[in-house]
């Protein structure tokens, strides 16, 4: 049911963006109002978010390990499973972010032919989300050319390495059909799994819909629908100038695309896509394994009244000689 909902919002979001925007005076308020609404919500939200994150305190040390600690100068430490050190903690973050190190390394457990348990590897998990996010990337800096005038050289370069298997006009970029698949494949592969089915929620579902909605009006846009490029550069720049203008003959495909990008940047801080920001505040991954070599203080202890055995032996003595148990220091034995 949970897949039916966001499928269901998604669908609802689609249809109010494509009617609506065709709504003579409506096209100022899918094209300027909602997009600003969206990104003060953007940047408020990650804002409030990562500040929540930055004030949640952090007693113990509890990064994942999955290697030597570093103790004794004669066994290896792995400085990348297990750092020790702030140089060791920046590469294991360095390679989790950017190459999803973990996700490289993880196994999937299946029970076959009764009770036998198999081990397998997710290299095609690691394969569509590396896909994912990379190509994601590569189509934002793409979109640059869309704000600012002239255009960037990097966005040139760009341009020219993702479109360099060009098949007619206009130009096919590779990127967009890779998105599409790796889009696909996540989805497909909550869907088909029932394990990951189960556990799956509405906001699994729903930012993947949302974002194959995206990417499936983009690529509509660039390959079968004709749209005024002119125009769309004319009401990005300026929004983000602050002097926006609605050009006449933009196309409702557009604003429906628009439209969608907006939901998503509005969403995004309230989702679980905000692990993007996460990554680099969680403890597991940026703290040093240095418990061997250094105190750690929780901050949430207070101050307790101490009772050391010498003060709990003057108080009982007496009882303590009664019972025939030994006592550390006896005045009266050392009065004899």
């Amino acid at each position: 049911m949970t897949l039916w909902y966001s499928l269901i919002l998604v669908v609802i979001l689609t249809l109010v963006g494509l009617f609506g925007s065709q709504v003579n005076g409506l096209q100022p308020l899918f094209g300027i109002v909602l997009p600003y609404i969206a990104l003060v919500t953007f940047i408020i939200g990650i804002i409030m978010k990562v500040l929540k994150w930055a004030k949640s305190p952090v007693p113990f040390r509890i990064p994942t390990t999955c290697g030597q600690a570093k103790s004794l100068p004669w066994i290896k430490n792995d400085n990348l499973e297990s750092p020790s050190n702030t140089i060791s903690v920046i590469g294991r973050m360095i390679l989790e972010i950017l190459f999803f190190r973990s996700l490289f390394r993880n196994t999937r457990m299946e029970i076959k032919e009764g009770s036998k348990v198999v081990y397998a590897s997710t290299k095609f998990l690691w394969m569509a989300g590396m896909a994912f996010h990379y190509t994601f990337l590569v189509i934002l800096l793409r979109h640059f050319r869309f704000f600012v005038d002239p255009t960037p050289q990097f966005v040139i370069w760009i341009q020219n390495l993702d479109g360099f298997f060009q098949v007619g006009l206009p130009i096919f970029y590779l990127t967009d059909m890779v998105f599409l698949a790796a889009v696909s494949y996540l989805l497909l592969r909550r869907l088909a799994d029932s394990k990951i089915r189960y556990i799956s929620l509405a906001g699994d579902y729903f930012p993947l819909l949302l974002l194959l909605a995206i990417g499936t009006t983009g690529f509509l846009m660039r390959h079968f629908t004709k749209v005024d490029l002119i125009g769309v550069k004319e009401l990005t720049v300026g929004l983000l100038s602050l002097q926006p203008v609605i050009p006449d003959g933009i196309g409702s495909l557009f604003f429906l695309h628009l439209f969608l990008v907006s939901c998503l940047l509005a969403y995004f801080p309230f989702s679980k896509l905000m692990h993007m920001a996460g990554v680099f505040l969680s403890p597991t991954r940026n703290l040093a394994n240095n418990n061997r070599m250094k105190q750690h203080v929780n901050p949430w202890n207070y101050d307790v009244k101490l009772h050391p055995y010498e003060e709990y032996e003057d108080e009982f003595r007496e009882v303590m000689r009664g019972a025939g148990l030994p006592l550390d220091r006896d005045p009266e034995e050392e009065k004899k």
